[in-house]
């Protein structure tokens, strides 16, 4: 029973694997090539914009290059006193003194300089990029500073659709999405992502900003250890100082005073499911988690009892998420299944039911072993998770950890399978279960 729902679901990781790492050839191969894609703008637009670049390899970059032949002769942003300084850095933290580290432009700049970065320039064609570093000696912090300058203000708006897209699609190894934001009243448009990396007592943390200045694309990053993700404040007042230094040369000014409002980054690759960003982190996986799409569950592992076509969901369906360039077995990942019901009251029914099975599960299944592990209750969510134990009579024993959570018309179900070593907490299964949740907010 549990048995071999355990290989059905490994099999389809397996699988799973092959197409991501098929999706993955073929996917670079289309950057290459520049085609359109469609990205969400702010939260909710959708904009069509062309996909810069391919790879980590830059080719020279118009406007710092001798041979560059365009008539690029814009002032805009043509030297560094339009870059934030130490005295504007300052508002990152009152404690000790930021300086100045290192300042690069075009092809001097690094190939990434800040996090989930895959490649030199967004804009491959614009007129100029800048990156400054900055150091606080005393409390040991970093941050840096990016700017693409592009030929006009639509390509810049691409460029930064670009950025933002690589934060959402982020495949930066142990890099973990802890929180985003929306800001206005800096530069025409912004976000701030929050990113936890390496878990423990602290983590370390890098809050990264991207506004939209004009012809300007903007990243501000700042490097903290913590033991909890840091609040937007400080770099959203940094990145208003660092936008009213471009914007006198650049336009697109902002107005109003800054605000950062709690938003998810968009997952334009499977909306209504969580972004392999999103996924928890392993301090034994040093690969980054990708997802495929899969089929949708079945009963469960032999508690749950799942039908969605008996519970009349009007549209169900899954994503499985791997890790298939780490040394694990075919069975571990995770599966996320999304159901949209006609109703609320029946997104509520379907919850109960399961959570019922689920809990009552020891009483009908001889050989389940149940422990809760954890519930979840907010204004605009509610569910439960467990730790199931299925022993099979020949001194095996299964392991899965579970999840089911409603909100609004939608249904989330998880499904983790416990292996040696490879276990997350009850607490970071919970806080996955409830972004699986808010993502489905996505799901049409």
């Amino acid at each position: 029973m549990a048995g071999s729902h355990r290989a059905s679901r490994g099999g389809g990781r397996a699988a799973a694997r092959e197409a991501r790492r098929q999706q993955t050839r073929k996917r670079n191969q289309t950057i290459a090539a520049g085609v359109a894609v469609v990205v969400l703008v702010g939260g909710g637009g959708v904009a069509a914009l062309n996909a810069f670049g391919g790879d980590k390899a830059a080719g020279p970059k118009a406007g710092n290059s001798p041979s560059d032949d365009k008539p690029s002769q814009s002032k805009v942003l043509a030297d560094d006193k339009t870059l934030l300084d130490a005295a504007g850095a300052k508002s990152l933290g009152a404690a000790g003194a930021w300086a100045v580290a290192k300042t690069t432009d075009g092809e001097a700049t690094p190939n990434s300089s800040f996090v989930c970065q895959p490649q030199r320039y967004a804009d491959p064609s614009g007129l100029r990029t800048w990156v400054r570093t900055f150091q606080n000696p005393a409390t040991k912090e970093t941050a840096v500073q990016y700017v693409e300058v592009s030929n006009d203000q639509p390509t810049a708006a691409k460029t930064y659709n670009a950025v933002v897209r690589w934060l959402s699609q982020c495949s930066t190894p142990q890099t973990r999405l802890s929180a985003g934001y929306l800001t206005t009243g800096v530069g025409q448009t912004g976000v701030i992502a929050v990113f936890g990396q390496t878990p423990g007592a602290t983590t370390k943390y890098k809050t990264v900003a991207v506004t939209l200045v004009g012809q300007a694309t903007m990243v501000v990053e700042h490097d903290t250890v913590a033991a909890k993700p840091p609040l937007p404040a400080a770099v959203l007042a940094t990145a208003n100082t660092a936008a009213k230094k471009i914007c006198a040369e650049s336009g697109g000014c902002g107005t109003g005073a800054p605000v950062a409002k709690p938003a998810l980054l968009p997952n334009t690759d499977s909306p209504g499911f969580m972004a392999p960003v999103d996924l928890p982190l392993l301090p034994a996986i040093d690969k980054p988690w990708v997802s495929a799409t899969a089929k949708a569950a079945g009963p469960g592992t032999g508690c749950e009892k799942l039908d969605f076509k008996k519970a009349k969901a009007a549209k169900y369906g899954s994503v499985t998420y791997v890790t298939p360039d780490a040394k694990v077995p075919t069975e571990f990942g995770l599966d996320d299944t999304v159901a949209k019901f006609a109703s609320t009251n029946a997104a509520a029914s379907f919850v109960s039911q399961i959570r019922k099975n689920v809990d009552n599960c020891e009483k009908n299944v001889s050989n389940a072993k149940v422990e809760s592990t954890g519930t979840l209750q907010t204004s605009t969510i509610k569910g439960e998770s467990w730790k199931a134990t299925y022993a099979t009579g020949d001194g095996k024993k299964y392991v899965y950890r579970i999840g089911i959570a409603g909100s609004g018309d939608r249904a989330v179900y998880l499904l983790f399978p416990v292996l040696k070593s490879l276990d997350l907490t009850d607490a970071a299964f919970n806080e996955t279960l409830a972004r699986a949740v808010d993502r489905s907010a996505a799901y049409k």
